[in-house]
């Protein structure tokens, strides 16, 4: 039994949604897919992703990404909360599952999250561009750090078992030195909605061997302090110099 990565595969885009059809049904019936956020905010589509996968793969374990999170479309009185609920909801009853796996001695863990600008303050040039803060809808009250913080509290729930290899994945990224060095400057506009120091601390209490995370759109495998941090983003379609468009292998159970 494999683990697979996979995250940012917005099958909005017909050939993102092309490429899951195209997806063998014979190659990974015995195997898991850790799929790591940012599939649609469209909820009937993401149920047809998720059910393209389970048809393929033994397990598909999933987080939601912030486009998972977007309420375009939706009433007015719909929040993000609310949506994150229905997607959770979906997930389960269409086969996939965003709940802790074990099997085999080994454990894999979701962890929830949202960036609280741990990474940085966000700049006005930021506030025009970056699109969650006009397609997510928050309760009263609920900011960013809010929104990170009730995230996190759900996740102090997981408890790995004993003597189990532990891997975590995530959406958001948990600390922004997982931004390569070449990233030009005018990108590094977007550090304050990449992630959270919270997702950092609290994949370090799990102690995992691997932590797969995404958002980023690049893909990267480097190891920092023991674990070893991999994204293997599907990204946009023009993205084919950053994002290798591949389901990629990363542990055998």
């Amino acid at each position: 039994m494999r683990v697979f990565a996979l995250s940012d595969i917005h099958v909005d885009y017909d050939v993102n949604a092309k490429w899951i059809r195209n997806l063998s049904r014979y190659d990974y019936t015995d195997d898991i897919l850790i799929l790591a956020g940012d599939v649609t905010h469209k909820q009937s589509l993401l149920a047809w992703c998720l059910s393209e996968l389970t048809a393929r793969l033994n397990q598909v374990l999933f987080v939601p990404g912030n486009h998972d999170l977007w309420v375009l479309g939706e009433t007015k009185e719909k929040t993000s909360l609310q949506k994150f609920r229905e997607v959770a909801a979906m997930v389960e009853t269409g086969g996939a599952s965003m709940q802790p796996f074990f099997k085999h001695g080994v454990f894999i863990a979701p962890l929830l999250g949202w960036y609280d600008y741990s990474f940085g303050e966000p700049s006005e040039a930021l506030a025009d561009v970056w699109m969650d803060y006009r397609a997510c809808r928050w309760p009263e009250g609920f900011g960013p750090r809010q929104v990170a913080t009730h995230f996190a509290e759900l996740n102090r729930q997981i408890v790995p078992p004993r003597a189990a290899k532990v891997i975590t994945f995530s959406h958001f990224l948990p600390r922004l030195d997982l931004v390569p060095a070449y990233v030009s400057r005018r990108h590094r506009i977007l550090d304050p909605v990449l992630g959270s120091t919270l997702l950092e601390q609290q994949l370090r209490r799990l102690d995992p061997s691997i932590h797969v995370y995404g958002h980023s759109h690049i893909n990267r495998s480097v190891l920092i302090d023991g674990i070893k941090y991999i994204n293997n983003a599907f990204g946009y379609p023009q993205e084919d110099t950053i994002a290798a468009k591949r389901l990629l292998c990363i542990d055998e159970i």
